[in-house]
């Protein structure tokens, strides 16, 4: 086998990809690289459950916390902040380990990834502020007229998606649905890379994801919201997507437990990785090796041709 160009790492949040990736990259001299669409917002490393800096155990990690939190951040300008960083670490000679649970960022790596227009400033704010105004259900009633097919694959809950449906219309004169139809190539081609999903059993995984996020509010993840909107104020876009915001800013205003807050963000964190793990399941193919554990995965891969 080849030594790979990258080796990447995708699975559902709680699945052990961070920790993998850091072992994987303490020994074969890697860099660990995000492919999160949360973590790359600063202001979130406990909520986001973006590895700390005793995690980090002195590797280097790429593009984790390098966005503001109110600023809205796409797979591709997640591409284009790829495209520098791959060939800087080519040229130092180093491995990148691609670890994320985005699933387009990887398609924006290897190809498939729709090619988009970029917006004008002034057609984002001004939906970012009817969004704010009027919420994402009203405004996937107004996707629902212009643009059929794109808001019957949009839920009425997701914001950013909303926002980037519309955006775009205004910005193309055309429905996202014929934009996609466009690809962009990849950065790295997918024979030149190691592919690996974690998939934990779904029991495990729900364990999983109730210990973290009890962890983070032991670290001080209420803390960390209350700084959060302080900054940037309680947006529905961007960072302020992150689970657990909504409902550590409700126990801050009285309108929720803690307790109450703990439960909604655990399940509604569940069902993210449910959904994760669907999309992985039916985008990726098999050349992408799936392992029930990080540690399979590294036993799988200890007798590889690296040095």
């Amino acid at each position: 086998m080849e030594k790979p160009k990258a080796i990447l790492i995708a699975g559902p949040t709680a699945s052990g990809k961070s920790g993998l990736a850091l072992r994987l990259a303490e020994r074969l001299g890697g860099v660990v690289v995000n492919a999160d669409s949360i973590q790359v917002y600063e202001g979130l490393r406990i909520l986001s459950a973006r590895p700390s800096d005793a995690e980090m155990a002195g590797i280097e990690h790429r593009l984790y916390g390098h966005v503001p939190g109110d600023t809205v951040y796409s797979a591709g300008g997640w591409q284009r902040d790829m495209a520098p960083l791959l060939a800087e670490l080519a040229e130092r000679g180093r491995l990148p380990i691609v670890c994320g649970g985005t699933g387009l960022y990887f398609k924006a790596l290897l190809g498939g990834f729709d090619e988009l227009a970029e917006v004008p400033q002034a057609i984002r704010e001004r939906w970012r502020a009817r969004m704010a105004a009027e919420g994402p259900a009203a405004l996937h009633a107004v996707l629902g007229q212009r643009d059929p097919e794109a808001a019957t694959r949009l839920r009425p809950t997701d914001p950013q998606r909303i926002l980037r449906a519309l955006e775009l219309g205004e910005a193309t004169g055309g429905p996202l649905s014929a934009l996609q139809r466009r690809s962009a190539p990849g950065l790295l081609r997918p024979d030149e890379t190691w592919r690996i999903t974690l998939a934990p059993p779904r029991p495990l995984l729900r364990e999983r994801i109730a210990l973290r996020f009890a962890a983070m509010l032991e670290e001080g993840g209420i803390e960390e919201a209350r700084f959060f909107r302080q900054r940037f104020g309680a947006i529905g876009v961007a960072g302020g997507q992150a689970i657990g915001l909504a409902e550590l800013w409700q126990v801050e205003d009285g309108e929720l437990s803690l307790a109450e807050a703990q439960t909604l963000a655990v399940t509604r964190t569940r069902q993210y990785a449910k959904r994760q793990e669907t999309w992985f399941r039916n985008q990726f193919d098999a050349e992408w090796r799936r392992f029930e554990s990080a540690e399979a995965a590294e036993r799988a891969l200890s007798g590889a041709a690296l040095p």
